[in-house]
């Protein structure tokens, strides 16, 4: 058995691991190195808690046993998953982390003699407000990432669900939690502790129905933060240093990348974290949907305008994660280098359906960093762009942006594509993005539309070149 502060040395050391992994984290060039820490300080982490408990009994074995099943199937599911599925994992991952954070204050609360918290209603006051606010978190984590999850997945509307008086059960529902913590603290009745879950699962599913599925990348970072504090309660009740470290760096990390995200969408960041945005008034849609002339072009019309052009810009979207065009589209740019072509690649905030996925799918076909630029890096290089080839990207390159304050994404900085001297968008149709509203970009006279998917038109694109 560890002793108490060699126990509090490993988990100091595993924290400052984690902090390396954040910091690692934050650039491609060093995510590898990030993770690997990362890893490092989990493993640690995992192991000295195993061998604090000290007692190898038939519970120790038990332990074992459950750690390697949950590990075995986390370590399948994640060698499995494609990279377009990245963003329904991590709303899972986050529902888990939830759930446990649940489980453990239940556990902590029907037994808190095992946890030295006192006994069954007589719980130390700060061990309860602990617990309380854990078990809350961790609730409203957990089925508002299911939610999120089912939305990713369409297996529910992306649209947002909305009805009379919405914000208000949520401020009543909200202002319900606090009460019933205080007489939880009071009283500390068993039947006041499951009502104050069960409200919080409920909390938890009105937050995110009201979100559509253009703002799921800041959904999912705002889930993050949440699972990061749920897990700091526990930690707390627990008197667990390693779950307090981790979870707050989680937890404020997310809470940090949830900012940033707002910024990137012109969205209040106190209205993602009480639920009440998103909704906006998607009938917008219906009347942009007029029949208007668009060009069309081909394979060989596009490699024609690229091979004689100076420069040209990639704006990667969801729909090149769907087809898996990263590969191709890294061939694309090798050919058109050899013809002397400058190629950059501009990325969005909140392209794709999470932070940093356009990053990953660009590093999985080893394109090089250096010619991966954000949206405040590359904006303005577009007025001065030859060819803008916009593969599966919507919402993100949408003019309306700037033009419509009707629109539900008005105010939204998106990649200023039009002002190319011509645009190459490649799409399967005329469908809205998530935002559920018409592209302007389509329409413009230095537009070609490249209708097919993806992968195949960039494909047939290389032969051409």
């Amino acid at each position: 058995m560890i002793s108490v502060n060699l126990l509090a040395i490993f988990y100091l050391v595993s924290g400052v691991l984690f902090i390396l992994a954040l910091r690692g984290l934050s650039s491609p060039e060093t995510s590898r190195q990030g993770n690997l820490y990362g890893i490092i300080g989990m493993a640690l982490a995992i192991g000295v808690t195993i061998l604090s408990v000290g007692n190898f009994s038939s519970g120790f074995i038990y332990l074992i046993l459950f750690l390697a099943i949950g590990g075995s199937v986390g370590a399948f599911i994640a060698f499995k998953i494609p990279m377009t599925a990245m963003p329904e994992l991590v709303a899972g991952f986050h529902s888990l982390v939830g759930l446990a954070a649940v489980f453990v204050a239940i556990s902590a609360f029907l037994n808190p003699v095992v946890f030295n918290l006192g006994n069954p209603g007589d719980i130390k006051i700060a061990s309860l407000i602990e617990m309380s606010l854990g078990v809350s978190i961790g609730a409203i984590t957990f089925t508002g990432s299911i939610i999120a999850f089912l939305k990713l997945r369409g297996i529910m509307s992306g649209s947002p669900i909305t009805f009379p008086g919405q914000h208000f059960l949520n401020l009543f529902l909200g202002i319900a939690l606090l009460v019933l913590i205080f007489y939880l603290c009071k009283t500390q009745i068993p039947s006041i502790f499951w009502t104050l879950i069960a409200i919080s699962f409920l909390v938890g599913i009105l937050l995110i129905i009201p979100i559509g599925g253009a703002d799921m990348p800041v959904v999912i970072s705002m889930l993050n933060s949440y699972s990061g504090w749920a897990a700091a309660g526990i930690g707390f009740t627990l008197e667990n240093t390693a779950l307090i470290i981790t979870g707050a760096l989680v937890g404020s990390s997310g809470a940090i990348l949830s900012y940033i995200m707002c910024k990137g969408m012109n969205r209040s960041f106190f209205n993602v974290i009480l639920g009440g945005w998103g909704a906006a008034d998607q009938n917008i849609s219906e009347k942009s949907k007029e029949q208007k002339p668009v060009k069309n072009g081909n394979s060989d019309d596009a490699a024609f305008l690229m091979k004689n052009a100076s420069s040209v810009i990639i704006v990667p979207g969801y729909g090149m994660a769907v087809a898996q065009a990263q590969h191709a589209l890294r061939e694309m740019v090798d050919a058109l280098k050899k013809n002397g072509v400058k190629v950059s690649y501009a990325i969005h905030p909140v392209a794709g359906r999470m932070p940093g996925h356009m990053n990953v799918l660009l590093a999985e076909a080893n394109v090089p960093y250096d010619e991966v630029f954000e949206l405040e890096e590359i904006n303005n290089d577009f007025a001065n762009c030859d060819v803008a080839y916009v593969i599966g990207a919507n919402d993100v390159t949408n003019p309306v942006a700037k033009s419509d304050p009707q629109s539900p994404i008005f105010g939204m900085p998106v990649l200023d594509v039009e002002k190319s001297k011509s645009v190459l968008f490649v799409k399967r149709s005329l469908s809205p993005g998530y935002a559920g509203i018409d592209n302007d970009l389509f329409y413009r006279d230095n537009t070609l539309m490249l209708f097919a998917d993806a992968k195949k038109m960039t494909e047939d694109i290389i032969k051409s070149l």
